[in-house]
């Protein structure tokens, strides 16, 4: 049977609409009283497993599941050994970085050397101020990295950006783009090249409906 690992929050919805539209009914996770993290489809053709976004490439990195549908800023940063099969073309998104609305500082190289960027997106922080041969101290935050430029502990943040809402009510501003991010359909890359469970056929349905 396909396993498909599906990721909690904003992409959930959108995930279960895809697979729905190529006839996998995964829609009982959207109910408010369902407590499952694994569902069988009605056709009994495949099952999804609910799990944290970061999560997902995991899973199918490991083998336990053969799809999944993870944000592209996700894949970025933890590099994971699946194959990219499409951009699903929702769930966009930016990784920026910003810094206080009353900063001198409008690009990311006039930060000061040395600095400290909070971010839980290390990696990628670390590779875009790398690329600029900016020295800078990354501060892992996992919780409301706005606050970092808030409390002083950092001049800047490297964050996604939806709307920009956020920034703006937390007295922050935009002043650059690493790279824009969206919904991607990933797979296990042996199951992916073996066809089991008849993969191929489902990813071009997803292909499909794009």
């Amino acid at each position: 049977m396909l396993t498909i690992a599906l990721p909690k929050g904003s992409l959930l919805r959108d995930s279960i609409d895809r697979f729905q539209q190529i006839g996998l009914d995964f829609s009982a996770f959207l109910e408010p009283k369902n407590r499952q993290l694994q569902i069988v489809d009605p056709t009994n053709r495949a099952k999804a497993l609910l799990v944290r976004a970061w999560d997902v490439p995991v899973y199918v990195e490991y083998g336990q599941a053969q799809l999944g549908i993870v944000g592209y800023d996700i894949l970025r940063e933890k590099k994971p050994a699946v194959a990219q099969l499409a951009d699903l073309n929702f769930g966009g998104c930016r990784l920026s970085v910003a810094v206080p609305q009353t900063s001198p500082h409008r690009r990311s190289v006039d930060l000061p050397p040395h600095g400290r960027v909070a971010s839980k997106f290390v990696h990628c922080a670390l590779e875009h101020f790398r690329r600029l041969d900016l020295p800078v101290e990354i501060i892992p935050l996992y919780g409301s990295v706005e606050l970092g430029p808030i409390t002083g502990m950092s001049e800047a943040i490297v964050d996604l950006v939806s709307t920009g809402r956020t920034l703006q009510e937390n007295g922050l501003v935009e002043i650059e783009v690493l790279f824009d991010s969206s919904a991607r359909l990933i797979a296990h890359p042996l199951s992916y090249r073996v066809n089991g469970d008849r993969l191929l056929d489902w990813v071009e349905k997803l292909r499909s409906v794009i």
